[in-house]
């Protein structure tokens, strides 16, 4: 196991949700967080014993200067939570390329970009942690939540290059894939403007969207996340994935790998909704 004192995290996307419950999580075992956020909350509203700092993951200066900030404070960082991230709805065929890039350029170039920033830093030191927030939805895709299944599917096949290209270095890359927890996720998520409009998918969209509200309401909040991360961080050689949430959920992971094609569509189907 490796201890918790003297060791150093960023968490990106840390005032809220996820992010927010692990950097506070970390911070209480005794690491020294800082957590990121495009806009930095105000005093009273931050993240209990994190520092916070101003980063734009869509932004390469933004980024880099952010995470040189970290490293003269602190003299070294350990560890990386990429969690920053943002959702988009609609139909496949009602997302414009506009909207396309736009959910790729947080979830997956947004990550990206931290991780090349630190990737030197972690080098020079002899090790570290990448830890990228995935989600259950970048091991399926699903229905009118292609492109951000799409932005989760790019940072798992990035994430399984980086770790045996960075592993040579100490470097540990690990995906976590959580389920549905309750964050500020679905009130912050967007709908794409043709969707809207259109009533081409709005029946089978609209049954999607009732179970979804469901599924989220009855989700747990996000310490479970947390505690996680936590955990990986102490491990010394953790594994590449590791799910977290509700086991109804989580069992669509072996479900997808054990059952004929046809047969989980089916299920997935109903499960839906749709």
């Amino acid at each position: 196991m490796v201890g918790a004192a003297g060791r150093v995290v960023l968490v990106t996307g840390a005032s809220s949700g996820i992010g927010r419950a692990c950097a506070e999580h970390l911070a209480a075992r005794g690491y020294r967080v800082f957590g990121a956020q495009r806009r930095v909350p105000a005093e009273g509203e931050r993240p209990l014993g994190v520092e916070m700092l101003g980063m734009d993951v869509e932004s390469d200066r933004s980024v880099d200067d952010a995470v040189r900030a970290v490293h003269a404070q602190a003299g070294r960082l350990d560890g990386v939570v990429n969690n920053a991230g943002t959702a988009w709805m609609g139909a496949i065929e009602e997302t414009s390329i506009d909207e396309a890039r736009a959910q790729l350029e947080t979830n997956f170039f947004g990550a990206l970009r931290v991780c090349r920033a630190v990737l030197p830093i972690m080098r020079e030191q002899g090790g570290g942690y990448i830890i990228n927030i995935s989600s259950l939805a970048g091991i399926l895709g699903l229905p009118f939540s292609g492109l951000y299944s799409a932005s989760k599917f790019a940072l798992e096949g990035m994430s399984e290059s980086l770790r045996l290209e960075a592993r040579r270095f100490g470097i540990h890359v690990v995906l976590v894939e959580p389920g549905d927890f309750r964050t500020q996720l679905p009130v912050a998520r967007r709908q794409t403007a043709a969707s809207q409009a259109s009533g081409v998918y709005r029946n089978a969209f609209e049954k999607f969207k009732v179970q979804q509200d469901k599924d989220e309401s009855a989700a747990p909040t996000p310490e479970p996340v947390a505690r996680l991360v936590a955990r990986i961080l102490e491990t010394a050689q953790p594994r590449l994935r590791y799910t977290v949430g509700m086991p109804a959920q989580r069992i669509v992971v072996p479900l997808k790998r054990l059952l004929p094609q046809r047969i989980f569509q089916a299920l997935l189907v109903r499960a839906l909704g749709i």
